[in-house]
């Protein structure tokens, strides 16, 4: 069976985590750590606080199931909110739940917040140095 996990995590200093457990072919645990500023914390909070992910409620979304779960915890200011729902393999899975729109509203902003990271690990850990001359 294939588990795989990927974590993120962006604490109000600027410090930001990455975790990738995928376990292909033993692959071990890739973790990332680095500095984002201010601004970029700020572009996370208006991302999450446009999205309105923060009035959604998962008790309507797919439970988790032999494929697995996706879970995502929001700490912003003095709000705390977790959602947990099956994987979401298409949009088909997302308008075929109970709950289209607030699993649409989830889906998305977890696509988004992927994109993100991934650009910022990108540009951080994989740009080739320039060579004087």
């Amino acid at each position: 069976m294939l588990t795989a996990s990927i974590e993120f995590d962006f604490r109000a200093d600027g410090v930001a985590r990455y975790a990738n457990n995928s376990n292909y072919r033993n692959d071990s645990l890739i973790r990332k750590e680095m500095c984002v500023s201010q601004a970029m914390i700020a572009e996370l909070k208006r991302i999450i606080q446009e999205s309105e992910v923060l009035k959604e409620d998962d008790a309507k979304w797919p439970r988790k199931n032999k494929d697995g779960r996706q879970e995502l915890e929001i700490r912003l200011g003095n709000e705390h909110i977790s959602f947990e729902t099956a994987k979401i393999g298409s949009l088909v899975d997302v308008t075929e739940s109970e709950d289209p729109e607030g699993l649409r509203v989830f889906y998305y902003l977890v696509q988004d917040l992927k994109a993100l990271v991934f650009s910022l690990i990108a540009l951080h850990f994989k740009i080739k140095p320039i060579k004087a001359g």
